[in-house]
């Protein structure tokens, strides 16, 4: 667990809880710059309805580095482009924060000048995704990374110090964040996505929270989610505390349920999620939730080692 003062100020992507603009494709691939050097990535994620796949790019005299890939080998190949309309230098590092093939499914497009950085539990997963007997014949490589990360490593890149962190097991068990400290910005990855009701298929709730609480004591001003509304610009908003009080609620709505032995099929459409009811997937991703809190609560679920 790493303790930091907490930002005086949270420039975040953001949506209030109670907004959900419409998606606004048109804008994207969107190039922000957050500091010298440091940019966010948003592009159309092809395999989600209306959400943008994000990524950090640390562009350094010693070069590059990008955390999160896209989805796709098409998606990928333009976010390639794009670096390298910022810089000539080279992708040294391609940081596997999600295995989800929202994030990996294009990493075969990236350089082969990229060394890719993954938690040991992300890597073996990966692993079995590019040796499964059952991959489709036409199926773009799964990129398996060749690099781990276990707890936190420091990377010194043209005089800059980047960390990559694990916060502990969140969206998957192997959720790895990037951050800046000179900067003050931390990409979270799918550990945060903003103004999108959690997707908890496959996570680990209450240790989810634990890992937002955790960042919320850095020293941090920009807090980067790997997923967020096309059409909502860079404002100042505290997104990231508001995401982690959506989790709590469907924690406290799925023990509430739970513990009034209601059955999880059931549970989505009783839970009374708030201020969060509008928010964008929630149909799609609330069933999922409810049951992996109820595994949580069921005792059935077991922490990464």
């Amino acid at each position: 667990m790493y303790c930091f003062r907490m930002g005086v100020a949270a420039v975040l992507f953001s949506v209030w809880a109670n907004q959900t603009p419409a998606p606004n494709p048109t804008t994207l691939p969107r190039v922000t710059k957050l500091a010298d050097g440091v940019f966010a990535y948003e592009q159309l994620d092809p395999t989600k309805r209306g959400v943008t796949a994000n990524n950090l790019i640390v562009v350094t005299s010693e070069g590059v580095l990008v955390a999160d890939g896209q989805g796709t080998v098409e998606n990928t190949k333009r976010l390639v482009s794009d670096i390298a309309n910022l810089t000539q230098q080279p992708i040294r590092y391609v940081i596997v924060g999600s295995e989800h093939g929202d994030h990996r499914g294009g990493d075969s497009a990236f350089p082969p000048t990229a060394t890719f950085i993954a938690h040991p539990y992300s890597q073996a997963n990966l692993a079995r995704q590019a040796n499964a007997p059952d991959r489709r014949e036409n199926a773009a490589p799964v990129v398996v990374p060749t690099e781990t990360v276990k707890d936190k490593r420091v990377l010194m890149m043209g005089g800059r110090e980047i960390d990559i962190l694990f916060l502990g097991p969140c969206h998957t068990g192997g959720d790895l964040e990037v951050y800046l400290p000179g900067e003050r910005i931390l990409y979270m990855s799918e550990v945060f996505s903003n103004g999108i009701f959690p997707s908890m298929a496959n996570s680990y709730p209450s240790n989810w929270v634990a890992a937002l609480k955790a960042a919320e004591q850095m020293d941090v001003s920009v807090y980067a989610p790997a997923h967020g509304l096309p059409a909502t610009p860079l404002i100042s908003a505290n997104a990231e505390r508001t995401y982690r009080m959506a989790l709590e609620r469907v924690l406290a709505e799925g023990r509430r349920l739970h513990d009034g032995k209601v059955p999880v099929d059931e549970a989505a459409d009783k839970a009374d999620f708030g201020e969060f009811t509008g928010w964008w997937r929630k149909s799609e991703n609330a069933p999922g939730a409810m049951k992996r809190v109820y595994m949580e609560l069921d005792g059935q679920l077991t922490l990464p080692k």
